[in-house]
């Protein structure tokens, strides 16, 4: 009889100990599962992250270009214009305008800049040639001026309307106010209605500059 009861007792306990083992074995693979499955998820995110930072870092490396480009123009042309000056300071005063005239023309930016109303015409402005630029852009929003002949702007205009509805000319023109022989000009951050020509280097609180001429 007591035999009998331990063979049992050991039958039982192979049984329980082997049944230990399976449940432990299939915790810890589900265990091992849960991490790998983690991991994954953690390396994706962690790969979709640094995609969209360097995406983010593309987008600003390329406006910062933008930015230098235009900013390096100017002191070029700042650079350029007093070179001008001093080459040409000793020619007579009509060869000394011709020869300015030239080299601003070959650079295809205006130098003055000059703004006007609607019945000035468009091209590239000199000393000689007092033409009003149709190739301004705001260094301080870097955007480009948008222009509208035979328009001023309403005095209820401010920042946030300019900011939120540039360039779309539809939003816009529901502060333009017909007058005949004016020109509004706008960027994101600053407009003006302009009736006659110009110099913008007198205006000091605008950051507009020419942005070259094509032709």
């Amino acid at each position: 009889m007591a035999d009998d009861l331990d063979a049992l007792l050991d039958e039982v306990e192979r049984k329980f100990c082997r049944l230990s083992r399976q449940d432990c074995t299939d915790k810890a693979q589900a265990q091992e599962r849960k991490r790998n499955r983690f991991r994954e998820e953690e390396e994706a995110a962690a790969a979709g992250e640094r995609a969209r930072f360097s995406k983010v870092l593309t987008k600003y490396a390329s406006e910062e270009e933008d930015l230098d480009g235009i900013i390096k123009d100017i002191i070029d042309e700042k650079s350029c214009a007093k070179n001008v000056e001093k080459q040409t300071s000793k020619l007579p005063s009509c060869a000394s305008e011709n020869n300015i005239t030239v080299i601003q023309a070959h650079g295809k930016r205006c130098c003055p800049v000059y703004l006007g109303g609607s019945t000035a015409p468009y091209g590239i402005g000199t000393n000689i040639s007092q033409r009003t630029c149709d190739q301004l852009r705001c260094i301080a929003c870097d955007f480009r001026v948008s222009h509208y002949n035979d328009y001023h702007w309403d005095k209820s205009c401010d920042y946030l309307f300019f900011r939120n509805n540039m360039p779309e000319f539809s939003k816009l023109k529901m502060k333009m106010v017909p007058k005949k022989g004016s020109r509004a000009y706008a960027c994101q951050c600053s407009w003006r209605s302009i009736n006659e020509l110009t110099d913008l280097s007198t205006d000091r609180q605008l950051r507009w500059v020419c942005s070259k001429h094509t032709e």
